[in-house]
């Protein structure tokens, strides 16, 4: 078996003291091979950012081990943590981050500055890159001038430039309309498939689920394969709030079933005259087959 380009081992980061202590990041463990798309998602809050700046080498972990490409990365100064990103690590963020006064071609080059060779040795790789993107015709274009999905398809030939082994991507398609969305996960859904690169996404977009090899679901600063762990969505029967029954800590078992609360109002009122949701359940449900 190849070695993880990424490797975490019961990762922690908190944040405050006392009272206001937040583990933003609670043990969490997680590998990524070569050739693998893994996607992080979750809710508002739940420690993604957080997270996902440590596997990226920019924010250091309370406690815990984090290995990219083979290298410890606690053990690395700044100066070794800045070299290894600009190395082995490509980032794609939401927001493209494109410089306005450069064109398109002089936007991928620019991390090139840090590798070795400089830009002379990677203007045959950026042109080649952009080729491949579909963006030969608009390499001397400048970002004011592009879409929004030519803007991150700018942004991703700039993570490739470097030819890093891991690409490490937040809410690429968060700014994008849907068809530029899917043409931006299916250029990641390559890049993992045809350079055997990892490919690291976060995101909110549920249609990276069609496409990624391990979906892994972030609540609370814990990490939960979903195809593993069955995560499963159920409907609090009160209020019909979408629940993760792999995460919810208010239920009931009643009768035969096991039924999820978003609330501890919600299972008071359950509680109090549980004939009532169950019978509304069992409508909903039948009505739902009915239209199928």
């Amino acid at each position: 078996m190849t070695t993880p380009i990424l490797q975490a081992e019961n990762v922690v980061k908190t944040f405050g003291q006392g009272h206001a202590l937040v583990r933003a990041v609670d043990g969490v463990s997680l590998e990524l091979q070569q050739g693998e798309m893994v996607t992080i998602t979750g809710p508002s809050g739940s420690g993604k950012t957080t997270l996902v700046s440590i596997l990226g080498a920019l924010l250091r972990a309370d406690s815990g081990k984090v290995v990219i490409d083979g290298t410890d990365i606690s053990t690395l100064s700044e100066a070794g943590l800045s070299a290894l990103r600009a190395r082995t690590i490509g980032f794609v963020f939401q927001s493209f981050n494109l410089l306005e006064a450069l064109s398109v071609r002089e936007n991928v080059l620019f991390p090139a500055h840090l590798a070795p060779g400089g830009v002379k040795a990677a203007a045959p790789r950026a042109d080649e890159i952009l080729e491949k993107l579909g963006l030969a015709e608009r390499r001397h274009a400048l970002p004011r001038t592009l879409s929004g999905g030519e803007k991150q398809r700018v942004a991703i030939a700039r993570a490739l430039i470097n030819e890093p082994r891991l690409i490490i991507a937040d809410e690429p398609t968060g700014n994008l309309d849907s068809k530029s969305g899917q043409n931006v996960l299916m250029v990641l859904h390559d890049i993992a498939r045809d350079d055997g690169r990892g490919v690291l996404i976060v995101t909110h977009d549920r249609r990276v689920e069609d496409v990624a090899d391990r979906i892994l679901w972030l609540e609370d600063g814990k990490l939960r394969d979903r195809k593993l762990d069955a995560h499963e969505w159920v409907r609090d029967p009160v209020c019909n709030m979408a629940i993760d029954s792999w995460t919810s800590e208010i239920f009931i078992d009643h009768g035969e079933a096991r039924y999820h609360f978003c609330s501890e109002r919600c299972r008071e009122r359950f509680t109090a005259t549980p004939e009532t949701y169950i019978t509304h359940l069992s409508n909903n449900r039948a009505a739902l087959e009915r239209r199928s």
